[in-house]
């Protein structure tokens, strides 16, 4: 079975907000090396419409190898958004879901392949309320934004996770990794 992997980028005081952090070549570089793994990535519109940024280093490439490889692997990875409100994706390896996140998450699990990730903040909230993430993986990075989109809102319940492994970027960021642990309260 695949697992669903949550991967997302916060600052230290837990907002996610793409303008208070700055990935690095080595930041870059995980993250492209992570989506060369992935089977399939979920996608809310907002941060759909952020990562289609990279189409335009397909077309025409920085010259830096990390934002390229980068460029080039997030292009390759079939992408599924949620979205009700756009009609058309205009990027050939995405398209819209047809099922609810609940409905294509489960059916995804169930097919053979590599993991699926989500990597948007709306989906993460949705999927942890329905107990379906295997694993998270927080990139905190060392930047106190003071205002933004907290990452954990609107939560009733509780889940517990324990930390499986971390690793450390020379420029302060940290990759936390934690699988739910057995205790599971309802998120409803």
């Amino acid at each position: 079975m695949r697992k669903l992997i949550a991967a997302i980028n916060m600052t230290l005081d837990g907002f996610c907000d793409h303008t208070a952090v700055d990935p690095d070549e080595e930041i870059h570089q995980h993250y492209a090396d992570l989506l060369d793994d992935a089977g399939v990535i979920l996608y809310g519109r907002i941060t759909y419409q952020l990562m289609q940024f990279w189409q335009t280093l397909i077309k025409n490439p920085s010259g830096e190898k990390s934002m390229d490889d980068f460029a080039t692997a997030i292009d390759k990875v079939p992408k599924i958004v949620f979205s009700h409100t756009l009609k058309d994706t205009e990027w050939h390896s995405a398209e819209l879901a047809k099922q609810s996140i609940e409905e294509a998450v489960k059916e995804l699990k169930q097919q053979p392949g590599r993991d699926i990730f989500v990597g948007s903040r709306s989906l993460i909230m949705q999927l942890i309320k329905l107990n379906l993430i295997d694993e998270l993986q927080l990139c905190v990075h060392p930047v106190v934004a003071g205002s933004g989109s907290p990452l954990f809102e609107n939560l009733n319940g509780r889940t517990t996770f324990k930390l499986i492994k971390t690793k450390t970027f020379t420029g302060g960021a940290i990759v936390l990794y934690y699988e739910p642990a057995n205790e599971k309260e309802t998120n409803g």
